[in-house]
């Protein structure tokens, strides 16, 4: 059973990883031409950075202890963190933007789980 939920947050890390490949070169060749104004940009770049890194995260998460936990931990901040902060950089909405820091945590979460 420990090692199908390895298989499985091995996957969910691949595919976001090549999710986060994709919004990285969203963010470079489509936002970057638009009339975004900086601070959207960067905005979109912190997410597209956080969102690769906790990418790479989870496929360690099966080589912890209890990989349930710290991959929905941080598959949950990768949502909320970097979700809210690409929909906002995209739309200009800052409506999902309180959900950010519940994200952050969760990502804070998420490593220390990896630590026990």
């Amino acid at each position: 059973m420990a090692a199908a939920g390895g298989q499985v947050w091995r996957r969910v890390g691949a595919l976001s990883g090549a999710l986060a490949v994709t919004a990285g070169a969203y963010g470079a060749h489509g936002l970057r031409r638009s009339d975004r104004d900086e601070y959207l940009k960067e905005l979109y770049a912190t997410s597209n950075h956080y969102h690769f890194l906790h990418s790479l995260a989870l496929l360690a998460v099966p080589h912890c202890r209890r990989p349930l936990l710290a991959g929905s931990l941080l598959t949950s901040g990768m949502v909320l963190f970097c979700g809210s902060f690409y929909y906002q950089a995209i739309t200009s909405d800052p409506v999902f933007r309180e959900a950010a820091p519940i994200g952050g945590t969760a990502l804070i979460l998420g490593w220390l789980a990896m630590a026990l």
